[in-house]
């Protein structure tokens, strides 16, 4: 089960490395991220393969999303009778799809399970929490993972440290294309830092909106800034246009982006897989934000957090250091879809009969 983008790139590796091992899968694309093109785009890039189901539920409040993906998905589950539904990251999607299957008893794994950033303001933290406690199979990305999962009292025979796929999706961009012609094709040379701005926290506030600009006016001072502009930030956002050395672009592929953080001295964003791309690619990470539900990308890798006021001097720390060298957290080395695909097959084997003779499908 697909919803938004961030998904895609974590469910490909998964879905990969399970039609290997001969596991018949539905894929399901409920849609809530639902501009085409970006979305076609990104499965192609990833290597996705086509869903065999498309929702197309489209946007709408946290309620309206999550009520209609619920309604339907839930005909979809009840026509395929899967033996497991597989659920990514933190979206609406992702707990929309979870409850619909937990009340129809079909068993749950969730991909990206234990992530927490203790910020209840953050529906994604609320989406994380409700779904680990309808799993089956809690697979997570990190070690400090497992005490999250343990505060919450959910066993560790549930658990199986797994690695993290979004990783395998940058490797497998790396080998298959040269990032270095891509930043040439974009006109990315020299020093630069990219920009990614999209959360509510920092774009829907009149205020917040305008500390943003700030960062970005101030970054630009001391060097040229990238932004690919996030549809969700089209509106807040778009007079850093007129921002001196600030160049707006269009939200670039994924190829390219990776491309582009892969050369960028530095990076200012508030994206969760960006702080782990970043990670893993050894570039320095400013995220604009008060918590993070990834604290290995701190205390293992190059991210660090700040608020709007203080971004900017973290962005002077950076220039007068040393470029930090790629980070080295367990397990984030290109394979943990193959290690997902061993944890399913191997619950799915030794999982209780339900006696309807399912057969196990990526739902």
């Amino acid at each position: 089960m697909v919803g938004a983008r961030p998904n895609m790139p974590k469910a490909a590796p998964v879905i990969r490395a399970l039609s290997a091992r001969g596991v018949r899968q539905q894929v399901v694309n409920t849609g809530q991220h639902y501009h085409d093109a970006m979305s076609a785009a990104m499965m192609s890039a990833v290597g996705m393969p086509t869903p065999d189901i498309d929702l197309a539920v489209g946007s709408g409040s946290h309620a309206l999303q999550t009520a209609a993906i619920l309604s339907a998905i839930e005909p979809v589950l009840v026509q395929h009778r899967p033996a497991l539904v597989i659920v990514y990251g933190d979206v609406n999607s992702t707990l929309a799809a979870a409850l619909a299957a937990v009340k129809l008893h079909i068993p749950v794994a969730h991909v990206e399970a234990g992530l927490r950033s203790h910020d209840t303001t953050m529906p994604e933290e609320i989406n994380r929490r409700l779904v680990d406690h309808m799993c089956n199979l809690l697979l997570v990305t990190s070690p400090d993972a497992w005490p999250n999962l343990r505060a919450e009292g959910l066993a560790d025979e549930r658990v199986v440290e797994v690695g993290n796929p979004m990783i395998d999706s940058v490797v497998r961009a790396q080998q298959v294309g040269d990032f270095a012609a891509r930043r040439t094709a974009l006109g990315l040379t020299g020093d630069f830092a990219l920009a990614t701005i999209h959360r509510p926290s920092n774009v829907d506030d009149p205020d917040a909106a305008a500390a943003m600009l700030a960062v970005l006016r101030d970054t630009a001072m001391r060097l040229p800034v990238v932004l690919p502009l996030h549809p969700r930030s089209q509106r807040a956002l778009t007079t850093a246009r007129e921002l001196p050395g600030v160049r707006v672009v269009e939200p670039l592929a994924y190829s390219d982006f990776l491309a582009a953080l892969e050369g960028a001295r530095l990076v200012l964003t508030d994206s969760g897989g960006v702080q782990e791309e970043s990670s893993y690619l050894g570039v320095p990470c400013v995220t604009v934000r008060t918590t993070t539900e990834r604290p290995v990308t701190i205390t293992h890798g190059t991210n660090r957090l700040a608020t709007a006021q203080s971004a900017v001097g973290e962005v002077d720390v950076i220039l007068g250091s040393a470029p930090p060298v790629a980070a080295n957290i367990a397990l984030w080395d290109g394979h943990a879809g193959e290690r997902i695909a061993d944890a399913i097959t191997h619950w799915l084997s030794t999982a209780p009969s339900r006696g309807d003779g399912m057969e196990a499908r990526d739902g």
